[in-house]
């Protein structure tokens, strides 16, 4: 499970936007990592990648961004915000598990037992201001 160091902003995006020239949908990546780790930098690429055209942002404050118009819907899922399963089940995450599409949920900790098998998951850890190292767990 070897890791990668992503040393710039555009690096974790190009390793993000990797990620989607095989996926078919349904699958899940759950990216873990303290604030400022590179997730939503992960996300942007992999949005990129999928032909999504337009802008990507956290949703932190409104739990769940849906990007459609690239090859696959993208689910972007920030549970940051919540405190346990059953706030995360109050308002639909198991409907994104899986999804038609791709789900990314950053802070997915908050709902472990709710993920299925398939799901992917992915460590971000800052190395330095401008380093992330990122590893599959």
């Amino acid at each position: 499970m070897g890791l990668t160091i992503l040393n710039s902003v555009e690096a974790a995006q190009a390793f993000g936007e990797s990620w989607a020239a095989d996926l078919v949908g349904g699958e899940i990546f759950a990216l873990s990592g303290v604030l400022g780790a590179g997730k939503t930098q992960l996300v942007k690429g992999l949005a990129r990648g999928l032909g999504y055209p337009g802008e990507v942002t956290s949703p932190t404050f409104t739990l769940v961004h849906e990007y459609v118009g690239g090859r696959l819907t993208l689910y972007h899922i920030d549970l940051y915000r919540i405190n346990n399963e059953k706030e995360a089940v109050a308002f639909g995450v198991e409907e994104y598990l899986p999804g038609a599409g791709v789900t990314i949920l950053e802070w997915p900790e908050r709902v472990a037992t709710l993920l299925p098998p398939q799901t992917q998951h992915w460590q971000l850890e800052v190395a330095s201001l401008t380093e992330r190292i990122i590893r599959r767990i």
